[in-house]
């Protein structure tokens, strides 16, 4: 008898569009609340992470991330004043005017800089 399995032919639907962005917008909340309470571990602190369909805000301390989303633009600013524009891309990564990096790496960054 041969066990092999047979291949899933099972047709997954593909999200695209809209859809799309606001599945990695989700995902880019829930990687800055991760990544934010894996930098307050040794300090016993918690960033306060509030996410909605266009807004992430993560405060520590004095320190503050504001995102903010239209579709695939991405506006941040920072408790300095600072600011800048990224997009969103369909692979999942943030593209600044100077770079792109993966979404995960770009929140890590983020949560290692507030948590400081």
């Amino acid at each position: 008898m041969n066990l092999t399995p047979r291949p899933d032919t099972t047709v997954q639907p593909s999200i695209g569009g809209a859809q799309l962005y606001a599945e990695l917008w989700t995902s880019l909340a829930a990687l800055l609340r991760s990544y934010t309470a894996l930098h307050g571990l040794s300090r016993n602190a918690v960033a306060a992470v509030e996410h909605t369909g266009q807004e992430i805000r993560v405060h520590f301390g004095k320190k503050l991330l504001i995102l903010t989303r239209d579709r695939e633009i991405i506006d941040w600013t920072r408790e300095n004043g600072s600011r800048g524009t990224m997009e969103l891309t369909e692979a999942g990564t943030l593209r600044a005017p100077d770079a792109e990096q993966a979404m995960d790496l770009a929140a890590e960054h983020w949560a290692m800089e507030l948590m400081q």
